[in-house]
């Protein structure tokens, strides 16, 4: 039985853990029986391993590269009855793990602590992304989170003025002070998996004609502000842009003003700093399209199978509804309900067919070839498997390590 390693990454393995590993089988056997013409097989009533969990579109940052600006104060939130529903609803059926990130900023939710409370008196394994300006709201429930749980820090730079140029924060909020709030977070609970987000940016890249502030040169310098604050690890990953057209993430879709060799050469560099500076101290993670874009491999993160497999096995919950992928969270060709659509047994049904439908009629290789998807290998990995004659009993599990976010 080998190991679940890179288990940031290796959605594949972690779902042949074995707590959830009969959840993929009978994904699979679904599967091969509508490809043999068995038009009554329904999919298997199973819900999600894991969500992203949108609590509000409220946000105190104004990011000219966020992904999601187009959804950003768009006076809509979760309310907590519909977030408590669905989260006992979702147990019931499966679910394992909580990303609480996206659309906003979750710690702005005014039942944020009441939230993380639900979802660990659930068994749940937390994620938390957030700019850290109310680390408070953390701090005040960081007794809860164990190990494996974790809580991410969108920084994206090294100094406090790269910072200020890339979040221009509302009021006044300074790198100096999230950093020392989250070394406080982290001494409160040693359990915590602190992260130190980055996401790359080079010269030239404009949203909505606005240029970007690169921050490639301060790569290294966010290591050795991690280290000093206790963080255990910087994840880097490349700037994304929503395109015009279909509101769905890309990258490399407008490079801005270097070449694609220009890019890599300085994200190597930057990164070449960035493992100098950890000195084997601080674990420094490349994301799925990182990765790809250095080895020049972002056609094969494009290539995708006709058929979106990972859309069962996770979704994100907004307050604009259910979508199956967060790529598509805001599209509408990506929405299988509303934002009540966990919230109790006849919404999860309901649901739940909708995503029956969306998994038969979602043509991936159109509707993504141009998202550098990070469920690409997992969605290759289920097609091949449900393509082969391989008894569904002799998928190899791998060691339990219960990580699913």
């Amino acid at each position: 039985m080998e190991k679940l390693s890179h288990k940031e990454h290796d959605f594949s393995a972690k779902l042949r853990q074995n707590s959830v590993i009969g959840g993929l089988r009978d994904y699979i056997t679904w599967q091969r029986a509508l490809r043999k013409g068995e038009h009554r097989a329904r999919l298997p009533r199973r819900g999600p391993v894991s969500i992203n969990l949108d609590l509000t579109s409220a946000c105190n940052f104004a990011c000219p590269h966020c992904v999601d600006s187009t959804i950003i104060n768009t006076a809509s939130t979760l309310d907590f009855d519909t977030i408590r529903t669905s989260v006992e609803t979702l147990a019931d059926q499966g679910l394992l793990s909580v990303i609480l990130i996206g659309g906003g900023e979750p710690t702005l939710h005014k039942d944020f602590e009441r939230i993380v409370r639900i979802l660990k008196e659930r068994r749940m394994q937390i994620g938390i992304v957030t700019n850290g300006s109310k680390l408070a709201k953390v701090a005040r429930v960081a007794d809860l989170l164990e190990e494996g749980d974790w809580v991410r820090l969108s920084v994206d730079a090294g100094h406090e003025d790269t910072f200020a140029k890339s979040h221009r924060p509302r009021g006044n909020v300074r790198l100096a002070g999230i950093l020392q709030s989250a070394a406080e977070l982290k001494r409160a609970n040693a359990r915590i998996s602190l992260g130190y987000s980055f996401v790359i940016v080079w010269p030239g890249i404009e949203i909505g004609a606005h240029e970007l502030c690169p921050n490639i040169a301060e790569m290294a310098e966010a290591v050795k502000q991690a280290m000093d604050h206790g963080f255990d690890y910087v994840s880097f990953k490349p700037c994304l842009i929503r395109l015009e057209d279909s509101h769905k993430e890309s990258l490399l879709a407008r490079p801005g003003s270097l070449s694609e060799d220009e890019i890599i050469a300085a994200i190597q560099e930057g990164l070449e700093q960035a493992r100098a500076a950890a000195a084997g101290q601080m674990k420094i993670l490349e994301s799925v399209n990182l990765q790809a874009l250095l080895e020049k491999r972002l056609t094969d993160l494009k290539h995708q199978p006709t058929v979106c497999h990972a859309q069962f096995f996770r979704t994100v919950l907004t307050p604009s509804g259910v979508f199956h992928c967060p790529a598509l969270r805001g599209v509408d060709k990506g929405r299988i309900a509303g934002p009540d659509g966990y919230a109790g047994a006849s919404a999860f049904e309901k649901t739940t067919a909708n995503l029956e439908g969306s998994i038969k009629t979602f043509d991936a290789t159109q509707e993504c070839r141009e998202v550098a998807c990070f469920y690409n290998h997992v969605n290759w990995w289920i097609e091949r498997a449900v393509a082969s004659a391989m008894d569904v009993r002799d998928i190899e599990p791998v060691v339990d390590n219960n990580f699913f976010l």
